[in-house]
């Protein structure tokens, strides 16, 4: 019995993490590593501590958004999305704010690991870093609750760690690297989309005025799709650059989403779940294939 309480403990925690939004944080690394080793300076003593600090990052960003969103009292029990831990009663909000910071600092002390390879104004992009996990649930002006959220997500999931990624392996930012990640932010944004697509009615009702609130459903729906074909779009030269064969990964990548947002027209509430996760796996496995191509171009 008391094992029983102890692994349902566990799972409530691992569930708080919200695993199947942890490949976007995954990608943006991936995706500049695959850049590093294509340009031939890759370091993978660098690479896995910025993968580990991405990791971190989004850990305590999840952690933040549910302590801060029950103290603002905008979640209720018995939600669409994944079940939240303080809401229901699982995990105490004083234990939620006290993992929120102590992964944030773990995430702060792997990042000052980085100063051994990189100048000392990386400590400025780890505050903002920093800033952005807690700004994004809370504060004055909370990104998430004034639709920002998704403008957060290509800053913090594809600009700062693809190209901070890349900068400390190569001493350089190069234009393809930019471009990819911007690509990579707007494949992580449209995870988001997806979240708030499916939270749009439970939001407005409490007064959270995310992106899919103010648009509403059927302009967020296309803008999944012109969020995919930019990204594609703005990584096209890279591709053809890696020979002939390589070009099918962005059209599997488009093909997918297409998938995806035929699935997004039909559904609704919980049963969007799935396509939260689908869209996370797709932005990883396309970072995965270009790292792939990378190291055998």
């Amino acid at each position: 019995m008391e094992s029983d309480k102890r692994m349902s403990k566990i799972g409530c925690w691992i569930e708080a993490m919200r695993l199947r939004t942890l490949p976007v944080s995954v990608a943006g690394v991936v995706a500049a590593v695959g850049y590093a080793v294509f340009d031939g300076c890759v370091n993978w003593t660098v690479s896995a501590l910025c993968l580990a600090v991405a990791v971190l990052a989004q850990i305590s960003s999840n952690f933040a958004n549910e302590y801060y969103d029950f103290k603002a009292g905008l979640d209720k029990p018995g939600r669409e999305g994944p079940r939240r831990g303080v809401t229901e009663g699982d995990i105490t909000p004083g234990a939620m704010k006290a993992a929120t910071f102590a992964v944030l600092g773990a995430a702060c002390l792997t990042g000052l690991a980085l100063l051994l390879w990189g100048p000392w104004w990386l400590i400025l992009v780890g505050v903002a870093i920093a800033v952005g996990v807690v700004a994004y649930s809370t504060g004055p002006y909370p990104l998430s609750h004034h639709g920002l959220g998704e403008v957060a997500v290509l800053f913090f999931f594809g600009i700062i760690p693809v190209n901070m990624t890349y900068y400390i392996q190569a001493g350089c930012v190069t234009w393809p690297v930019f471009l990819g990640s911007v690509s990579i932010g707007l494949m992580g944004a449209n995870v988001l989309i997806v979240n708030n697509y499916r939270d749009r009615e439970a939001d407005a009702d409490v007064g959270k005025r995310t992106l899919a609130v103010i648009l509403g459903g059927r302009v967020v729906r296309v803008l999944y799709v012109v969020n995919g074909v930019a990204a594609v779009a703005l990584m096209a030269g890279t591709w053809l650059a890696l020979g002939a064969v390589w070009p099918v990964v962005p059209a599997l990548y488009l093909t997918g989403m297409a998938a995806i947002f035929a699935a997004l027209c039909r559904r609704h509430g919980a049963a969007l779940n799935p396509l939260l996760g689908m869209t996370a796996v797709e932005m990883l496995v396309y970072a995965v294939l270009f790292l792939t191509a990378a190291a055998t171009a």
